[in-house]
Formats: C-alpha cells, sequence, structure tokens
C-alpha cells in the first residue's frame, strides 16, 4: 500500500520542522513508518544545492536561475527519497514543496505562472502531496522566531531570512492564496499559537482527511 505524502509549507519561523517532529511522533505511536524531509535538501545532491542556494549565491542570476536550482535539487529529492519512501508504504513528511517555488519564485520573483507550472509538470509528473498545511503568522512573528533560533543556533541569516518583512508579509499572502484556490489539497493552520496547540489542530485534520479510506492507513496491514 502507497503511503502518504504530506507537505508543510509557511513563512520563515513558522514552526514546520517542529510540526513534522511532532506528527512523525504521532505517527510512530500509531504503528506508521514516516520519513521526515525538507527542501531544498532531503537526498545528498539536492542538499549540495541547498548550500548553494541558501547561501544567496544564485540570487543575482535572478528567480528563474533560483526556480531551476530549486527543480533541479526536487528531482533528486523525489527520486532518491520521496518515491521510494511512498512505494515501502512509509508516510512522506516534507518542509516545503512546490508550494514554495510557486511563492517564492513565482509570485514574489514575478516569473510566469505557465512557466512555473511546467517546470512542475517536468519535475513532479503526478507526485502530488496528498494534504498540505499551510502554517500561518504574521510575519514579523516569525522573523522573530527565525532570529531566535539563529542566535541560538549561532548561525547567520539566510538568503530567504535577509530579505525585509515587508517581502515575507507578501509571502504570506502568497501562500494563503495558494490554500484558498486548492482546498482540497491545503489547510490554513493558525501558527501563531504555542505549538501543542497546533500540534493537536494539525493531527485532528491528518485523522479526518486521511484516516476515512478503504484501508485505514494508521494501521498498518500486519
Amino acid at each position: 500500500m502507497r503511503g502518504r505524502f504530506i507537505t508543510f509549507e509557511g513563512g520563515e519561523g513558522v514552526g514546520k520542522s517542529t510540526q513534522i517532529r511532532r506528527l512523525a511522533d504521532r505517527l510512530k505511536a500509531k504503528g506508521v513508518s514516516a520519513v521526515s524531509t525538507r527542501e531544498p535538501g532531503g537526498s545528498p545532491r539536492a542538499d549540495a544545492l541547498r548550500s548553494s542556494v541558501l547561501s544567496g549565491s544564485a540570487k543575482a542570476y535572478g528567480p528563474l536561475a533560483e526556480a531551476v536550482m530549486f527543480s533541479a535539487a526536487r528531482l533528486s529529492h523525489l527520486d532518491e527519497t520521496i518515491r521510494p519512501a511512498l512505494a515501502r508504504g512509509d508516510w512522506v513528511l516534507s518542509d516545503r514543496y512546490v508550494d514554495s517555488t510557486r511563492a517564492y519564485q513565482g509570485a514574489l520573483g514575478e516569473l510566469e505562472p505557465r512557466l512555473v507550472r511546467a517546470l512542475e509538470r517536468v519535475v513532479v509528473g503526478d507526485e502530488h502531496p496528498d494534504l498540505t498545511f499551510m502554517l500561518d503568522a504574521p510575519a514579523a512573528v516569525g522573523l522573530g522566531r527565525a532570529a531566535l533560533r539563529r542566535r541560538t543556533d549561532g548561525e547567520p541569516a539566510d538568503r530567504f531570512e535577509a530579505e525585509t518583512e515587508p517581502f515575507h508579509e507578501r509571502l504570506r499572502q502568497a501562500y494563503l492564496h495558494i490554500a484558498s484556490s486548492e482546498p482540497r489539497r491545503c489547510v490554513v493552520i493558525d501558527a501563531d499559537r504555542e505549538p501543542g496547540a497546533v500540534e493537536k489542530e494539525i493531527w485532528a485534520v491528518v485523522e479526518a482527511r486521511l484516516k476515512g479510506s478503504e484501508v485505514d492507513p494508521l494501521v498498518r496491514p500486519a
């Protein structure tokens, strides 16, 4: 039985990685094997491209160059991590996927939507998420959390974290627009709350949307 594919999207500091860890723990408690991954990255070749993109080295070449680099990383991610895991019956929980390209390089980079979709068709094909959580919080809140994390980890701001607050507020609106255009796949979650409350709502959605199938995906076959 094919696994389930869930993606987490949203601006900087909204808590995607935290909620992925918590959902993976809940699934494990139910006997469901889950693979946690991220974009850009998720495979050795994609991780190498991640370093180039987040360092800002591709910014000077424009949003199209960044979109192509993200797409190259995604192709490796799909081939080496996502598709094999789903074929094994594992659930895949990914921190970012195609919606990030749509939002960052598409809406904010002003790439033609047809071009963004063409890249998706070539790279992704029909490997679309079963469910996408859009974690939503005001840009100022997310940026404040990201800054606190950097101080704790001793890391500099990456290519996107270094953008201005108005940039991140426009990004937030781009994600909300994507969610409103695909309500069957996307669920907006208020991330301006303590992590436990966010976790509880995410789990309720997972149970409601993915548990009611002919074969209950929360119970692995013997």
